[in-house]
């Protein structure tokens, strides 16, 4: 099946539709959670828009830990049932709803004491184990201190007395969160970005559609649904004020920080999890890369675009080093980056439906509020925002199907692997390169393979960015929905944060690459580049990033 591209034609095409029809749901925000309340919604039959003001993943879904996990830690505080939702959902995610995008990592919990730690420690992960499902994942391992150190070398001999070895997965959370909105977009849902909802419509009391801003074009939209969903996040109170009236919850924000090092910095064969005195240090393996993480400290200011502080880096080096052989430096840092949590805080409203983690609430008549939760529940938070959609309308809606239904990319993606090496020969690229872009696209790899066909000049690297075909920024405003050059570097490729210079050498190539897709000028391709490189600087110094400016249509 060919997949629907999110081109500027599909966007120009969608703006149009918002703004001559009556959906049964808007859905307010492109995160992971919104981009899967609008797949439920359009899953079950109803008529389905999506808007982000400004990117797919542009805030917390983009800056996560990038892991797909239950939660051990909650096991300490008695939350079975959280943690038995977290891990069925990750063995979905694993085995069923998305294969190409979620896999196996494993990881190392050293323990300290020689008695009962290890004790404690085992009945824990045997019971992480037994909820995971069966064949979901590999058990966890029993290792002594010398087993220990030959998976992780790196590690000191006395930070450890032995050690567990155990299985959770991981996600690249951007790219995650754009399929699901691509597959929302196949089923018939309208999706656009740069379009800022800023305010609501209204009947009396009752929320009746969004008022809409295009940031690319600069005209207005008034559309109009029998619900709307809001999920935005740590941006929730702001989206609640919009009603005028008294907030169901609260929100604050959380902020967590990560490092990028280099593979060889930290010689271990498994990631690595530990104990702080504040909560648990990450060490993750990404590619060639290891991420460092992460804080978890209050965030009073505003919630756009976080940065990471010289405390924030100074911690994580330092819970790091406690633990490494070899320490690491700041000479070491490939990239950072921020990001915020949004945690439920405060009372109550009457009306809230409340988890462990999550809330959906319906504030006003017409308008259901969900936010809280985690990257690996945020089906289930999508599914229980939709219900309450369901009770408020007139027609009998089916019951959530995600459960079954396979993420863009995920059908076919087994037999391609298995068959990954003709691809490489029918293409001319190396194996390794297909493995690359199976695990990014899945069978949708088939799509960028028939670019480089028709174009074998995009099958050569990105200069500056040499993890990357130049095909696959190409693909990434065909087909993936990228509208500014941050999009393509920051999302769609990770090079912002997988690159020491942070993409500053790849900006131009790729601005020029793209440029015939968007309808870029000399001019333009000059200004995203400058603004790109700009913002990479202001990010690595730890200021305001520079945000795009909006393109007026003439």
């Amino acid at each position: 099946m060919t997949s629907v591209a999110l081109g500027p034609q599909y966007r120009e095409e969608t703006l149009r539709a918002l703004a001559e029809t009556e959906f049964d749901v808007v859905v307010v925000g492109g995160g992971v959670v919104g981009a899967g309340a609008a797949l439920d919604a359009v899953s079950r039959g109803l008529s389905v828009a999506l808007v982000e003001a400004r990117d797919w993943a542009a805030g917390t879904s983009s800056r996560s830990s990038k892991l797909i996990h239950g939660g051990l830690r909650y096991l300490e505080q008695r939350d079975f049932g959280l943690v038995r939702e977290a891990l069925r959902e990750r063995g979905l995610l694993l085995q069923r709803l998305a294969p190409h995008l979620v896999r196996p990592v494993r990881f190392l919990y050293p323990l300290r004491n020689r008695v009962w730690e290890r004790a404690y420690v085992s009945a824990g992960v045997t019971l992480y184990d037994t909820m995971g499902g069966a064949r979901s994942l590999p058990r966890h391992r029993q290792l002594t201190r010398r087993a220990a150190l030959r998976e992780a070398p790196a590690l000191r001999a006395d930070a450890l007395v032995g050690a567990v070895q155990y299985y959770d997965a991981q996600v690249e959370d951007a790219r995650y969160t754009m399929m699901v909105a691509r597959t929302a977009a196949q089923y018939g849902a309208g999706v656009a970005t740069r379009a800022e909802a800023t305010g609501f419509l209204r009947e009396g009391e009752r929320v009746t559609g969004v008022r809409v801003l295009d940031l690319e074009g600069g005209r207005e939209i008034a559309v109009r649904a029998r619900r709307v969903v809001c999920a935005t996040g740590v941006w929730t109170d702001g989206a609640q004020a919009m009603t005028g009236s008294r907030p169901a919850f609260a929100v604050r924000a959380s902020k967590g920080v990560h490092l990028v090092v280099p593979r060889d910095r930290i010689p271990m064969a498994t990631g690595l999890i530990t104990r702080t005195s504040r909560s648990v240090l990450f060490i993750i393996p990404w590619g060639r890369h290891w991420l460092v993480g992460t804080t978890d400290t209050p965030h009073a200011d505003g919630p756009d675009d976080p940065v990471a502080d010289h405390t924030d880096i100074g911690y994580l080096l330092d819970q790091a080093n406690a633990v490494l052989r070899t320490p690491l430096t700041h000479d070491d840092i490939e990239g950072v980056y921020a990001g915020l949590r949004p945690l439920l805080s405060g009372e109550m409203d009457d009306t809230t439906r409340l988890s462990r983690e999550h809330a959906v609430a319906e504030p006003v008549p017409g308008l259901v509020v969900v936010t809280g939760g985690k990257f690996t529940t945020y089906r289930v938070m999508a599914r229980d925002a939709v219900d309450v959609v369901a009770e408020g309308l007139d027609d009998s809606v089916p019951a959530s199907v995600t459960g079954r239904l396979p993420i863009l990319g995920a059908t076919g993606y087994e037999v391609l692997w298995n068959d990954r090496r003709r691809l490489a020969a029918e293409s001319g690229l190396h194996v390794a390169r297909i493995e690359h872009l199976l695990h990014r696209y899945g069978s949708c790899a088939r799509e960028v393979l028939a670019m480089v066909a028709d174009d074998p000049a995009l099958g050569a690297p990105i200069p500056g960015a040499g993890d990357y075909l130049c095909a696959e920024a190409v693909y990434a405003v065909t087909h993936e929905g990228a509208l500014h050059l941050e999009d393509v570097l920051a999302r769609r490729l990770r090079v912002s944060i997988e690159e020491w210079d942070g993409g500053a050498a790849a900006a131009a190539r790729v601005a020029e690459l793209v440029a015939p897709w968007l309808g870029w000028d000399d001019e333009r391709v000059s200004g995203e580049t400058k603004r790109y490189v700009q913002q990479v600087a202001a990010e690595r110094r730890g200021g305001p990033a520079v945000r795009e400016e909006p393109v007026t249509a003439a």
